[in-house]
């Protein structure tokens, strides 16, 4: 291989490599394809937690890192908490 075939940039593909009106266009028909009322955790405190816990239960005890390390836990829920007071975004 020649040094100038080294420095060539790679293709892009996929996403990558279409107009942002296309990559638009593909999203929004995933945020279309799930039903209104169940599209926003904000929306809905109650279906978030329901989701969370349906999410707990398909991770194994010994692979719940939050269960096994609260100092974790905790500095993610500050986190947590620091974010949902935030100035919401446009």
């Amino acid at each position: 291989m020649s040094k100038d075939q080294d420095q060539t940039p790679p293709r892009l593909r996929g996403f990558a490599a279409m107009d942002v009106e296309r990559r638009r266009a593909i999203a929004r028909k995933g945020g279309e394809s799930v039903p209104k009322e169940k599209r926003s955790f904000s929306r809905n405190p109650d279906l978030a937690a329901e989701a969370g816990r349906k999410g707990g239960q398909n991770v194994a005890p010994e692979d719940r890192s939050f269960s096994r390390n609260h100092t974790l836990a905790a500095r993610a829920g500050r986190k947590g908490g620091e974010t949902s007071h935030a100035v919401p975004r446009k």
